[in-house]
């Protein structure tokens, strides 16, 4: 803000609009399949016409030949995590992007395990008697 006339100067004002014109003016994807933690792979070893995409859209492109999570690609290419969730829809329209689930973690159930691994944090601390030990379910 200029301090002797109280308006707004282009140089103050910073990338105001350019989120909206990045995405067309939308504020939502087409559908709600970008979760901030899938994954997502550029699909194909080269992309035909990269020159009539955004640079935003092919810096994700290029940082999708390795699977990513959507948030570390919005962190990647300085972009809020809405905006890169619109450009991958419009990636994964036209076809050059796959969107993966994480793997799922297993549960641990093994019991004998589980009290092997908190006897040890037991012994570390050395404070818990073995009676006021809780069951493990």
């Amino acid at each position: 803000m200029d301090a002797q006339d109280g308006r707004w100067s282009d140089g103050d004002a910073g990338p105001v609009s350019r989120p909206y014109m990045l995405t067309g003016g939308r504020t939502r994807p087409r559908g709600d399949r970008f979760y901030a933690l899938l994954d997502v792979v550029g699909r194909g070893p080269a992309i035909p016409d990269r020159a009539s995409l955004s640079p935003e859209r092919n810096r994700i492109l290029d940082i999708c030949r390795v699977p990513t999570t959507v948030v570390d690609l919005a962190s990647a290419v300085d972009l809020p995590l809405g905006v890169v969730r619109i450009l991958l829809d419009d990636l994964a329209q036209e076809g050059l992007i796959e969107v993966r689930a994480p793997a799922p973690t297993a549960r641990v159930t093994d019991k004998q395990l589980l009290r092997q691994i908190l006897d040890a944090l037991n012994a570390l601390l050395g404070t818990v008697p073995q009676d006021d030990v809780p069951e493990l379910v």
